[in-house]
């Protein structure tokens, strides 16, 4: 069974930094993709970032330029450095993975369980 622990959340003011790191754990075969993904209060879950395991990135365009994911392959980590912050940041950050795990190679697909990120003044 696979598992996404996340780190790195808190509180910070307009224009803070915060990095958020994901570890996965388990009998991992092969990691495709890794993202980060953020709902804020009243809305729905939205892709952040996604990382693929050639190092392909893809953006949303309200933190282009501001964030940063990158992922260490030989630890099965993400990362995302958040630069910028900005109020409408403000949302839990979910982790995910897929990938392939356990002796027989079985397809999954994974959710961390969410760190929260507050910007305010």
């Amino acid at each position: 069974q696979v598992q996404l622990v996340e780190s790195g959340g808190g509180s910070v003011q307009p224009g803070g930094s915060l990095r958020l790191s994901c570890a996965a754990s388990g009998t991992i075969f092969s990691i495709n993709a890794m993202g980060w993904y953020r709902q804020a209060p009243g809305k729905e879950r939205e892709l952040v970032a996604t990382i693929t395991s050639g190092g392909s990135r893809n953006y949303a365009d309200s933190v282009q330029g501001r964030f940063t994911i990158s992922r260490d392959n030989a630890m099965s980590t993400v990362y995302l450095q958040m630069d910028n912050l900005k109020p409408e940041d403000t949302a839990v950050y979910y982790c995910n993975a897929a990938g392939y795990a356990g002796t027989l190679w079985r397809y999954f697909e994974v959710w961390g369980q969410g760190t929260l990120v507050a910007i305010s003044s």
